[in-house]
């Protein structure tokens, strides 16, 4: 390879920048490249989460009409949340709620937690050479803590191989506290126009469908189905009971057929035991959510009381590992297809 390249960057790489415009001023951000195609951006100062994502320049990630916003202009009061939720392809909820703001044993908890606002510590960019094969690798370390409260540390790293279409990203949560702390956290993968249009399908191995309430019901039957942009659309929430394999792995993906790629989000179910998914095809709010999860989105009193809140004992680490894979071409869809369809 380095026998016709000057520079590699023209092949793969990470770019660091800093964006020096409107509400997104001072956000640290990396553009990644693999080679293969993919592209994406991600957020040091956003909880690394990930921006736009595209494929042979092909988007497939949704940018609310906030657009990127710094940290300092986050409002957790009530939904203030929704005033600086770009989405991108990633957003993290969590980390002590997820879902709808509520109180607690008096203290409040805004709209699907503060972590997504938290810039990243020690983030580092690098790029090693394994097997004459380079692997481009983000990290760093987002804390949700308060004198005298919490102290939970977020540890992400995203790894991804030059030439192939796959992102990794593995998820260490640590309770540095010296008491039991909750734990909600949601990974809120936004799917977006052109790979999210009318075209689209969400395929699914589920064994279990059931609405979050009336609005949900309605569309009950055509969950999977994707509509135009539609005026006075109003949001529908469905919660997913998968089917894995032995080991609990589990896949869902978002198809455009016509485009002929896709999006599919690889989880373990042992670690995120629900897949919620996010269906809103309202004009120009026009996105579908997969959201693979440990928890619901009625919010950490909601959890409290239904008894499905899960704990972090002092010290205890959990991993959250995630695949995100691209697939380009009618074989490679069919593949993935398949390979859904034949979870038990």
């Amino acid at each position: 390879m380095l026998k016709y390249v000057g520079n590699v960057s023209q092949l793969f790489g990470i770019k660091e920048y800093t964006l020096s415009g409107g509400k997104a001023k001072g956000v640290k951000s990396f553009d990644v490249k693999t080679g293969s195609g993919l592209e994406f951006t991600i957020l040091a100062d956003r909880c690394l989460d990930i921006a736009g994502l595209s494929i042979k320049g092909i988007n497939c990630s949704y940018i609310t009409k906030n657009g990127i916003v710094a940290p300092e202009y986050y409002d957790e009061n009530g939904i203030g949340f929704l005033r600086s939720y770009f989405a991108g392809f990633l957003t993290t909820c969590g980390l002590r709620n997820v879902g709808s703001p509520c109180e607690v044993d008096g203290e409040s908890f805004p709209l699907h937690g503060r972590i997504s606002n938290t810039p990243g510590e020690e983030v580092s960019a690098t790029t090693e050479w394994i097997d004459d094969v380079p692997v481009l690798t983000i990290s760093g370390n987002m804390r949700e803590a308060r004198l005298f409260g919490e102290n939970i540390v977020l540890e992400r790293k995203i790894i991804c191989k030059y030439g192939e279409n796959k992102i990794i990203l593995q998820n260490k949560v640590e309770n540095q506290g010296f008491k039991k702390e909750a734990l909600m956290l949601l990974f809120h993968f936004n799917m977006g126009y052109p790979l999210l249009d009318e075209n689209a399908i969400l395929v699914t191995p589920t064994g279990k469908l059931t609405p979050r309430d009336q609005e949900a019901i309605s569309g009950e039957n055509e969950y999977n189905q994707c509509q135009p942009p539609t005026p006075d659309y109003a949001e529908q929430v469905f919660y997913h009971k998968l089917k894995a394999d032995q080991n609990g792995e589990t896949c869902v993906a978002l198809i455009n057929q016509k485009l002929e790629i896709g999006a599919a989000i690889h989880f373990n179910k042992n670690q995120l035991f629900n897949f919620t998914q996010w269906k809103q095809m309202g004009e120009g709010d026009y996105v579908m959510g997969l959201e693979p999860c440990n928890c619901y989105v009625g919010g950490r009193k909601d959890a409290t009381e239904n008894g499905t809140l899960e704990y972090l004992e002092p010290g205890e680490i959990r991993n959250f590992d995630l695949t995100i894979e691209l697939v380009n071409g009618a074989v490679e869809i069919d593949q993935l297809i398949q390979k859904i369809n034949n979870l038990n």
